[in-house]
């Protein structure tokens, strides 16, 4: 019996060796492009990037990925909407949708009322972040979807410093640098989507009310932004918000890093976005940030095994007549 369990032991320890051993190899160097993509994808988007960057150059991670997005081009706000021709018939109306494609599934939701949507902070801001759940609790608002990137200083992933510029309620709340151009999406104090690289400084002069740094632009005066390849960040889950040409605005979030939705490229994202009618929009952060909540209930599925992230930001959407 002894020597049964013996052979058996020492079978299991030569397979974990090999699995981890040729493993890497497999996903890596193997014949299965559609894996590599998704593994390096995640993996760079990720805190961890240098696991991809142990195994390959730079510029082999950057062919797997395909071509990035240019990040240079902007919205002017007003240019593709004129909400003027719409507001007397916003109404309160908030729609949720379900996603299905081959390889993977989210949500969308439909505000009907773009005034609704507030950039949200963690009230722990400098200590810790939050959960979609809790800032949308503190928030008091009926509906939320994760915002823009964190710093990260100490790996801890907590959420704690929003990265660029951040504004709430008119409010500046966080800025880096005043000159440096950051890309950011945020929505003017009427209402107006806005997506591109701005400075703080330049921000200031743009009478917007609420913004988050992250991106890249994907919908630009209601032309696409990625017009070749994927867009260059791989396969991963998605968080993105658009505005259509009636003013609405649409979050969206794609599942990802698990059985049944591998995720998406910015590219789908962007497509999807086209789709619902987005004649503006901007990607938001991703990975295991992407959370949409509704009705204090968490209304997708977060890839993160450990739960709901620590971010310091959220879109929210206010209950009519209330504001954030």
């Amino acid at each position: 019996m002894f020597r049964v369990f013996k052979y058996f032991g020492l079978f299991i320890v030569v397979n974990l060796f090999l699995g981890v051993v040729l493993g890497p190899l497999v996903v890596f160097y193997g014949p299965v492009p559609a894996l590599r993509q998704m593994v390096v994808g995640s993996i760079m988007t990720s805190r961890h990037p240098m696991v991809a960057e142990f195994f390959l150059s730079s510029a082999r991670i950057q062919e797997i990925l395909g071509q990035p997005v240019i990040d240079g081009v902007y919205s002017v706000p007003g240019q593709a909407i004129q909400l003027g021709n719409y507001a007397k018939h916003f109404d309160d109306r908030l729609g949720i949708e379900d996603i299905q494609s081959k390889r993977f599934t989210g949500k969308v939701m439909i505000i009907y009322d773009p005034t609704r949507v507030k950039a949200a902070v963690s009230s722990r801001l400098g200590d810790s972040g939050e959960t979609v759940l809790e800032i949308a609790k503190n928030a008091g608002a009926i509906a939320a979807i994760n915002g823009g990137g964190f710093i990260d200083p100490n790996g801890q992933g907590n959420g704690a410093y929003p990265d660029g510029v951040t504004i709430s309620n008119g409010e500046f709340v966080s800025v880096i640098d005043e000159d440096r151009k950051e890309s950011v999406v945020g929505l003017s104090r009427q209402g107006i989507l806005v997506v591109g690289k701005y400075s703080a400084r330049e921000l200031r002069e743009m009478d917007m009310a609420d913004l988050v740094t992250f991106g890249p632009p994907l919908v630009v005066n209601g032309k696409p932004t990625i017009t070749k390849g994927d867009g260059g960040w791989g396969v991963a889950p998605r968080t993105g918000i658009g505005q259509r040409a009636d003013g609405a605005i649409v979050f969206v979030t794609i599942d990802g890093r698990q059985v049944g939705s591998i995720g998406a490229t910015l590219r789908e994202l962007q497509d999807l976005l086209l789709q619902y009618g987005a004649v503006t929009a901007g990607n938001l952060d991703g990975g295991a940030s992407t959370t949409m909540v509704y009705q204090g209930k968490v209304i997708n599925q977060p890839s993160s095994v450990f739960g709901i992230r620590y971010i310091p930001t959220a879109f929210v959407v206010t209950t009519p007549g209330k504001g954030v």
